[in-house]
């Protein structure tokens, strides 16, 4: 096997005609049912005693699957399965090791792909040397082949293959490998996960020809500070006072509106039953939606720092700070929408890819004490931060990141997009963002920032999240 590493695009697809489409849709149904045996036989042999899932025979299943699916398609799921199967090993390995507590939950055996109640899973593997990309600035394309009986029933052409229409745009670039098509029931969107291999020396220089701008090593002295949060994904303050706040509240609500459609799913569900192929299927999309917004902003806001030509960066690190609440929906809002973890992490590898050097540091009263003057009594409701003794009003994470900032480096320039209330001064070029599901743009200045729960709760400021 290959160690070049692997790096994944990702595009949604359309079949362009109807035939194509039914095509498609009894193609992608084989796969489970394959998979599944395949699965069965080998946790047969799992849970036996003395059994090895290794010894598991299933090429006989081709012999049924192959003229719906093709047997190079056969072959890539039973290989795909044997890494299912490898890395349960390797982790099960980890949980074991006494030494390494990574792993602290026993991993459970691959399992199924759906069943005949509840519906199958589609998703679909092509071989990276049975499939095609045509990209074209006009309209791109991926064609691959399916099985004799699916050529006859939709009647082929000779060599004709099944045509998807592409949206999206390759991040990278390399050889082919292999590639999987998963339908989405819930939102009627095809993915397709398009894996490459990148040269090791070349992984760098692609992560960098994604930004607009580069790091100039001569010319980058300046420092900035970013407090993440639970209402607004990023808050940044630069040394030279400059501010951009990333708004998460109307990412926040559509999150909100997957978890009430997971709730009535789940009432719905027979008294023995917990969960469904469907409710996963949510589950997923609404974790989709929220890592799309957010490795967006990062991106945006590193391309925002190289254009400022800073090559440090402080975030607040929350580890001490993050606890349970007396209010349900910021208990969702912190533990479930927020995962500050992940999110630092992605600030520091799409950061560390450009160069610019991520600190994490201490935020536990980066909100609740007065950036200008040190005072700790402050009033605090959503993003409205005033100091009881100077008066200063300002944008809560805004003061939040100014405090971490000062903290590391010392009296700095006042941030210019410093209030909470968008319209008053903030910079005509965009110190507030907000997110229209394709990019981040200019929030929309007057508009007054909501309040963290309803406006008439008024919560002590140490308790809320950044």
């Amino acid at each position: 096997m290959s160690d070049r590493p692997q790096r994944t695009n990702t595009y949604t697809a359309t079949p362009v005609n109807d035939r194509y489409r039914e095509c498609l849709f009894d193609w992608l149904a084989a796969h489970a049912p394959l998979w599944n045996q395949i699965t069965y036989r080998r946790r047969q042999q799992y849970f036996g005693e003395d059994g090895d899932v290794w010894d598991a025979e299933y090429t006989d299943l081709y012999e049924q699957y192959a003229p719906l699916l093709g047997k190079a398609t056969c072959q890539q799921i039973a290989r795909k399965n044997s890494e299912a199967w490898r890395s349960h090993f390797e982790l099960l390995s980890l949980y074991q090791t006494e030494s390494d507590r990574a792993v602290t939950e026993k991993p459970s055996p691959p399992g199924y792909w759906g069943n005949r109640d509840d519906g199958y899973e589609l998703h679909g593997i092509v071989r990276n040397d049975l499939y095609t990309f045509d990209w074209n600035k006009d309209k791109s394309t991926v064609e691959f082949g399916v099985g004799d009986v699916l050529e006859d029933r939709y009647d082929f052409a000779y060599n004709e293959r099944v045509t998807l229409e592409v949206r999206g745009d390759p991040q990278w670039r390399g050889d082919d490998s292999r590639l999987e098509l998963i339908y989405d029931e819930h939102t009627d969107t095809l993915r397709v996960q398009h894996p490459v291999r990148i040269q090791s020396d070349d992984v760098q220089e692609q992560r960098q020809d994604a930004f607009t701008h580069t790091l100039d090593p001569e010319n980058t002295t300046q420092s900035a500070a970013i407090d993440v949060g639970a209402n607004n994904t990023l808050a940044v303050v630069t040394e030279n006072g400059d501010t951009a706040v990333y708004h998460a509240r109307p990412e926040f609500d559509r999150f909100q509106q997957h978890s009430e459609r997971i709730a009535t799913l789940q009432s719905e569900l027979p008294d023995d039953q917990y969960t469904s192929n469907q409710i996963h299927r949510v589950y997923d999309h609404r974790t989709r939606q929220r890592n799309h917004s957010r490795d967006a902003a990062v991106k945006h806001a590193a391309e925002w720092l190289l254009g400022r030509r800073l090559d440090t960066v402080y975030v607040g690190d929350l580890t001490d700070v993050l606890s349970t609440h007396w209010s349900a929906e910021v208990n969702e809002k912190t533990h479930a929408f927020w995962s500050h973890r992940q999110l630092v992490d992605r600030i520091t590898l799409t950061l560390g890819d450009v160069g610019i050097t991520v600190t994490e540091t201490g935020e536990c009263e980066s909100s609740s004490q007065c950036p200008a003057c040190g005072n700790v009594g402050v009033t605090r409701s959503g993003d409205s931060f005033r100091c009881d003794a100077c008066g200063l009003e300002a944008h809560a994470d805004v003061a939040g990141a100014w405090n971490i900032l000062q903290s590391e480096v010392g009296p700095m320039a006042r941030p210019a997009g410093l209030s909470a209330e968008r319209g008053r001064d903030a910079p005509a070029d965009g110190a507030y963002w907000q997110w229209n599901d394709h990019e981040w743009t200019p929030a929309v200045f007057g508009e007054l920032s909501w309040s963290l729960d309803q406006p008439s709760v008024s919560e002590p400021a140490s308790s809320q999240p950044g």
